[in-house]
């Protein structure tokens, strides 16, 4: 094989782990190639990280010894098509499509082979180091396939192993979870904005309260429960602002919302 992975799709996804890969010294550029159909992202991946591009999927496939299909997943029948003839049985798929299954994977790459398919589902905060990826084996995967896929991902994540029916739930949570957070700190900083505070200020209260929250989240023993507590004097300002939440169903609201992101990620499924 003439590169170690080749990629499919050369989105922000695939951006983000591949600045990992190659921040951690993992491979090197000139170990990557990478297809897509837009020019400007084969821009992007050629100037600023130094990796080969090409238009055809099959120039990827056939020469890849790692193949990570990151295209959107309506796009997947394409990206497909053609790719199993020219691929060698060896070769590891590791897919990032949210509502792909293996087996579509399996099936759809043709000629009847024993395809080695790993799943993943991966978080754009991958993009600074910090993400969460949860990643399930295919029927033909191997025990190597599935620690290789896992040191591709360590380099910018956390990995935790589920199996495939779980999938949709890790969607729901950390795939669409960073919305829910920004979402969050987008209304707490209209709501300092509505207080009086300059949309600067509001923006830095925000966002270094959430970076500060989630650090601590991240390093005590304390469970969230806990750490809520601690910071919520009885009758003081926190507990009027928690009583309003719990009024108001704050809490079901945001389970009733993952449970949507879940069921619409198993309705996309194929």
């Amino acid at each position: 094989m003439d590169y170690e992975l080749g990629i499919i799709g050369a989105g922000n996804m695939a951006e983000a782990i591949v600045r990992g890969i190659l921040r951690a010294g993992l491979l090197t550029p000139s170990q990557i190639i990478a297809a897509d159909v837009a020019a400007q992202r084969r821009a992007l991946f050629q100037n600023e990280l130094g990796i080969q591009t090409v238009e055809e999927n099959t120039a990827v496939a056939s020469a890849s010894r790692r193949l990570l299909l990151s295209v959107k997943p309506q796009q997947i029948q394409a990206a497909l098509a053609g790719i199993g003839a020219v691929m060698s049985i060896e070769t590891r798929v590791i897919s990032i499509m949210a509502g792909i299954s293996t087996t579509y994977i399996e099936t759809h790459l043709g000629t009847g082979k024993p395809w080695r398919v790993i799943r993943t589902m991966p978080n754009t905060p991958m993009l600074v180091g910090e993400g969460m990826v949860a990643i399930c084996t295919g029927k033909h995967a191997m025990a190597s396939d599935l620690a290789d896929a896992v040191k591709l991902f360590e380099t910018a994540a956390t990995v935790i192993e589920v199996t495939e029916d779980k999938i949709d739930a890790v969607t729901a949570m950390s795939g669409s979870g960073p919305a829910y957070f920004f979402y969050f700190v987008e209304h707490m900083i209209r709501a300092g904005e509505s207080l009086g505070l300059t949309a600067e200020q509001a923006k830095m209260l925000a966002i270094k309260t959430a970076v500060g929250a989630a650090k601590m989240l991240g390093t005590s023993t304390d469970s969230p429960t806990e750490l809520r507590r601690k910071v919520t004097s009885p009758g003081g300002t926190t507990q009027a602002a928690i009583n309003h939440l719990e009024q108001h169903e704050a809490g079901e609201i945001l389970a009733a919302a993952i449970n949507a992101a879940a069921k619409r990620s198993g309705e996309l499924g194929i």
